[in-house]
């Protein structure tokens, strides 16, 4: 899977992001501008230790992350969607596009591809959900769709044991 940040703002949002990426094995795909550095302690301490590991690639724009992205299924999420993100099936090398914190993707964006465009059900006296949290939803939405690839499903206990039933 693949996670892509139009132009982030908050660099704790996309230290989070890049924690939860690494954790499930996504790439995380940066479009510029960014509203900070990347190489800032808040994002480093966002992503904890973990940043390192973090499969992440930057674009100036839109237009170059398309150009170097060519063919790539393209899920847009925003609060203007008509479907939720439980209403698709996605695909295991599928992008999952979030807008900047103060203004989502841009609509010209939108525009072009209303039939990716996909949300998640909130009340509406809400704006938004938190950046980091709207893409945890949504992708482990998709990586549940695509049977956890990879990843490990269960736990073990440090000290104890689990009962046998």
């Amino acid at each position: 899977m693949h996670i892509v940040l139009h132009q982030p703002e908050i660099p704790g949002n996309t230290g989070n992001i890049g924690r939860t990426c690494v954790a499930t094995g996504t790439s995380l795909h940066l479009i510029e501008p960014l509203g900070f550095r990347l190489d800032e302690k808040s994002i480093k301490r966002a992503g904890m230790d973990y940043w390192q590991h973090l499969d992440v690639h930057r674009y100036m724009n839109y237009e170059e992350f398309k150009a170097m992205n060519p063919g790539a299924k393209i899920w847009m999420a925003t609060t203007k969607a008509k479907r939720s993100y439980t209403e698709v099936t996605f695909g295991s090398d599928d992008y999952i596009m979030f807008g900047k914190e103060s203004a989502g993707i841009p609509e010209e964006i939108l525009v072009d591809n209303e039939e990716t465009c996909i949300r998640i059900p909130m009340l509406p006296e809400i704006r938004s959900l938190n950046l980091s949290n709207s893409v945890a939803i949504v992708l482990y939405e998709a990586l549940r769709q695509n049977g956890f690839a990879s990843m490990q499903t269960e736990g073990e206990l440090h000290r104890l044991h689990w009962k046998e039933e």
